[in-house]
């Protein structure tokens, strides 16, 4: 049976709520005991080098992706079960997406919400038909799922692009939210 793996797009720092530091490490702890793999921006800062270190910390295998020009700006987690440097931030993206089964979204500034955004984009184009889960720790994405139903209200999309975004709170309900949307599209979960 192949590893399910979780691509996690999170921020680059940890932000000001110490609710987000925790609900990072507790999702790679989620990870780590499901047995899944992480795969994520590889950087060692964060929320980032948080879910990393927990993963590890709870036995998962980790796939970090990061283009040359940010190694040391996140800091390059080198200690990673798989570390791949990328010549751009677009192939970074690519190669993140195409080695996972399902995404789930932390809190996160620009770089999530372009990471976001390009495969809920990708999904609506059908162009893959992978899970995406937003974590909304204390209501962080509350103005953009705000803004994802002002779009469709405006008729400037179909509701899909709501219906193909689970929320979850927290990093048990976006767990179980993975795994429903995993065996709902026949892939085996552990």
């Amino acid at each position: 049976m192949q590893q399910i793996s979780i691509c996690v797009y999170c921020g680059a720092r940890d932000g000001s709520d110490p609710a987000y530091a925790a609900a990072a490490e507790a999702l790679g702890k989620e990870i780590g005991a499901a047995g899944w793999r992480l795969v994520y921006g590889a950087g060692d800062v964060g929320l980032m080098g948080r879910v990393a270190r927990s993963a590890q910390n709870a036995g998962a295998q980790t796939f970090g992706v990061i283009p040359d020009h940010l190694v040391k700006w996140e800091v390059g987690k080198r200690d990673l079960t798989t570390f791949v440097v990328t010549e751009t931030m677009h192939e970074r993206k690519k190669v993140m997406l195409m080695n996972a089964d399902a995404i789930a979204v932390l809190p996160g500034g620009a770089g999530s919400l372009d990471e976001f955004f390009e495969v809920l984009t990708w999904r609506q184009l059908g162009l893959h038909d992978k899970p995406i889960v937003l974590m909304n720790v204390e209501g962080y994405w509350d103005p953009l799922i705000a803004l994802m139903h002002h779009v469709v209200d405006q008729g400037f999309a179909g509701s899909d692009i709501v219906e193909n975004v689970q929320v979850s709170p927290d990093a048990s309900g976006t767990i179980a939210a993975l795994r429903r949307a995993l065996s709902a599209r026949s892939v085996a979960v552990e």
